[in-house]
């Protein structure tokens, strides 16, 4: 599975920006989708997941009440909605993919390339 992440781009402290996970090929809608970001300097670290059914969701508590993950798997799309965004959101944003739910970037299987979001103060 190849995975396309876009909608990156840059936005104020406080604005709001979706981006989207999309696949080259093939459908990932039997694949758990997650959502992964690195910061310059920094590890990568989880953001968000959502099952295939869309009935289970992981969130990281620092992006808990502001940024939501969703899929329409008749477009084969997994979009992350990202509100009151702030600085210390500027990173790469990774989409993965695995066969079940999980929060461990070791754990899954297939990569996009990313996109990057830069949050200005």
């Amino acid at each position: 599975v190849q995975l396309q992440a876009s909608g990156g781009g840059l936005v104020q402290a406080g604005g709001s920006l979706r981006v989207s996970c999309a696949p080259s090929g093939r459908t990932v809608g039997s694949y758990a989708i997650g959502w992964f970001r690195q910061a310059p300097g920094k590890e990568r670290e989880f953001v968000a997941a959502i099952n295939s059914k869309a009935d289970t969701t992981y969130y990281a508590d620092s992006v808990k009440g502001r940024f939501t993950i969703s899929r329409d798997n008749a477009k084969s799309t997994v979009y992350l909605q990202m509100n009151s965004l702030k600085p210390e959101d500027t990173a790469v944003y990774y989409c993965a993919a695995r066969r079940y739910l999980s929060s461990k970037a070791k754990e899954y299987d297939y990569w996009g390339q990313g996109t990057l979001v830069t949050v200005s103060s």
